[in-house]
């Protein structure tokens, strides 16, 4: 009888809420407004013969490594940043190998690095601070891998410049993958160390502040030398004609996504502030969520939330995470509309607590 690989037995499949998703998308840490306009039109401009073409990956990579300030050598567009891990995942990872991963994060890293048969190991983040010293420790000759989310999903918390910096001298036979989803809501990068360490290397995605989730575009940037091997095991067709078509248009728009990063940050300060105020127990964030922890209210926070049309995330089951609701910022309107929410569901179950 056909079998799987038996390494596939002990691997988690990541299991994201799609199904019913109709209201205020405060789930999934996407941009709530929408993309550029610019993207709009290119997308209406496209016609039937570029949609018959296998698409051309190379001028888009120029255009965005000019944009990071790289060369091109050193940069590799992808299908989302999950495309990116389970690359460097299949790069450097087999089964006599180590992974390390800091928990909770984003569950990906899991999944790609136990897919290959190596070894994952979790370290605990005490108090969602970043375990650089547990990570450290947890280093040996077999380590080829540690993934680091920063800022990080789902806390929203961030390692300092140097601790990471410190880990990539630690662990220099490791590949270090910064996993910068959110860097446009924080705004420190160690993108310009590529070139100074060669184990380094940085993700982002343009699914978050750029609204092109759907387009699935990313990118990886790393060491010239290693990206020939990342490369090797890519698709040349891995990222779709429409995402490249229309990725130049939504980088050129800098004033749209400057406009909605800063509305992102104002209402992060907005809500952190609110639930401060409501007694709702939060973890300052520098991303576009905010960890809340309800308790054994969980369930009916994310049910209240619902039949007001808006809809959260359930970390529950993540390490650490129990009792916790990921709420994701957006426009201006939509936090005036989160904080209305939370403050008559803060209402009604103060009301409920009062003995008749």
């Amino acid at each position: 009888m056909l079998k799987p690989c038996a390494n596939l037995e002990r691997v988690k499949q990541y299991h994201p809420p799609l199904s019913g998703r109709s209201g205020l998308r405060l789930d999934f840490n996407e941009n709530t407004e929408g993309c550029s306009p610019r993207v709009l039109e290119r997308l209406r401009s496209l016609t039937s013969e570029e949609l018959a073409r296998y698409p051309e990956r190379e001028p888009v990579e120029r255009a965005v490594a000019q944009w990071l300030a790289l060369s091109p050598e050193e940069v590799m567009l992808t299908n989302g940043v999950d495309e990116a891990i389970h690359l460097l995942c299949e790069t450097y990872l087999q089964t006599d190998a180590e992974a390390i991963i800091a928990v909770p994060t984003f569950g990906m890293y899991e999944v790609a690095a136990s897919a290959t048969g190596a070894t994952v190991k979790a370290v605990a983040a005490e108090g969602f601070r970043f375990p650089a010293g547990g990570i450290m420790a947890q280093v040996t000759p077999r380590t080829r891998l540690i993934a680091i989310a920063n800022p990080n999903n789902p806390t929203g918390a961030v390692a300092a410049r140097e601790e990471l910096l410190a880990i990539a001298d630690a662990a220099n036979e490791a590949a270090i993958l910064i996993d910068e989803a959110y860097f446009d809501f924080y705004g420190e990068s160690l993108i310009g160390e590529i070139s100074r360490r060669a184990n380094l290397f940085v993700a982002r995605t343009f699914s978050k502040a750029y609204g092109l989730a759907g387009l699935r575009a990313g990118v990886l940037a790393g060491p010239a030398r290693q990206m020939q091997f990342v490369r090797r095991i890519a698709s040349p067709y891995n990222v779709n004609g429409v995402a490249l078509a229309c990725l130049p248009s939504a980088l050129a728009d800098r004033e749209y996504v400057t406009a909605y990063v800063e509305a992102v940050r104002r209402g992060r300060d907005r809500l952190q502030a609110e639930l401060a105020a409501l007694g709702m127990p939060f973890w300052p964030s520098h991303a576009n969520f905010v960890l809340v922890r309800f308790g054994p209210a969980r369930e009916n926070f994310i049910s209240a939330m619902r039949q007001r049309g808006i809809l959260v995330r359930d970390r529950n089951s993540d390490p650490g995470c129990g009792g916790c609701v990921r709420i994701t910022i957006g426009t201006e309107a939509h936090t005036d509309r989160l904080i209305a929410a939370l403050r008559e569901y803060a209402q009604q179950r103060r009301g409920a607590e009062v003995p008749a």
